[in-house]
């Protein structure tokens, strides 16, 4: 699926109030410093006379202007720098500020061979707006590492939460070094969606595109671009989509109306993003054996050799806060 021209306006100009805020913000970090260190304002206004010096000196035939004009600069940010630290300045604080560094809020990268293609950030704002991300985002700014908490486990539960949490962590220290695959696993309420926003929090702040689906979801966006017939240019990019995103979420797998189709699609789905090494999270509240019974042997052999197993059990924990939020009140 591609963007309509008012969704790709909207990413850019998005961009551009980014790049506006952050200049102002070096405008203001600029009158900071200079007010506070006069000496470091005579420094920077030395800079341009210093350059206008050494290139009236190379018209005059100076071969060595340049390499002389080098390392008065050199000397000059090196002062720069002491007297930024001697009051109380980080060293970098009049250093460009970006959201992202790699595209410099642009949205693009420039590769080697000149070609613009889109950067990471660019791509997850068009996942969210192209498949309605708003679901994950709201969830992982309520459900991440930093609301975690043990309170509705004890004894065996509390391990195994504690078992998966560790794996969590770990898969997103490691995301990238190798192709990591997670399937949750358990009775319902335990934590599974919990743990998988945990992973798009912080994955999706190190600039990884994160796609998010409800197994429903996933499925009936398949069943409807797959029989429509206006629709294979759109089909094919839903499925590189789906394919080639950096981690794949598929949450409640077994809530779906699960049909021929269905079983194709997933495995299709999961063996190519094995092939392509690509990462994919499941949560599902089925049981291993009511996966092997409800999908192929093919499905369920990829899932048990390809994916971390995690078994998370215990009491619902939606009805235990909804129980203590009425005692409470």
């Amino acid at each position: 699926m591609a963007l309509t021209n008012s969704q790709y306006e909207t990413i850019i100009k998005g961009y551009e109030r980014t790049r506006d805020m952050h200049r102002a913000m070096e405008r203001a970090r600029q009158e900071e410093v200079y007010e506070a260190i006069p000496e470091y304002r005579r420094l920077a206004e030395s800079v341009s006379t210093l350059s206008v010096a050494s290139a009236r000196r190379m018209l005059e035939g100076d071969d060595q202007a340049p390499a002389r004009l080098h390392e008065q600069l050199a000397e000059i940010s090196a002062r720069q720098r002491q007297l930024l630290a001697r009051n109380g300045f980080p060293a970098d604080y009049l250093e460009p500020v970006y959201d992202c560094a790699d595209c410099r809020d642009t949205g693009y990268i420039v590769r080697e061979d000149g070609f613009r293609q889109k950067c990471r950030c660019f791509r997850q704002q068009e996942i969210s707006l192209l498949y309605a991300q708003s679901n994950i985002q709201d969830q992982i700014c309520r459900e991440n590492f930093s609301t975690l908490s043990y309170d509705y486990y004890q004894g065996e539960d509390l391990r195994r939460f504690q078992a998966a949490e560790k794996i969590c962590r770990e898969f997103v220290q490691c995301f990238g070094e190798v192709g990591q695959n997670l399937f949750f696993y358990g009775t319902v309420g335990t934590g599974k969606s919990f743990l998988s926003g945990c992973i798009a929090q912080e994955l999706l702040q190190q600039g990884h595109a994160v796609l998010y689906f409800s197994a429903p979801g996933l499925f009936d966006t398949l069943a409807r671009f797959s029989f429509d017939g206006r629709s294979k240019e759109a089909l094919h990019a839903l499925y590189e989509d789906i394919y080639s995103c950096d981690l794949l979420i598929i949450d409640d797998l077994g809530t779906e109306v699960t049909n021929s189709f269905v079983t194709s699609q997933l495995f299709s789905c999961l063996n190519e993003r094995c092939l392509r090494s690509r990462s994919t999270l499941i949560s599902t509240n089925l049981s291993l054996e009511e996966l092997r019974d409800r999908y192929s042997d093919r499905i369920f052999s990829r899932i048990t050799s390809s994916f971390t197993l995690c078994k998370l059990t215990g009491p619902d924990i939606r009805i235990l806060k909804k129980r203590r939020t009425a005692f409470t009140h």
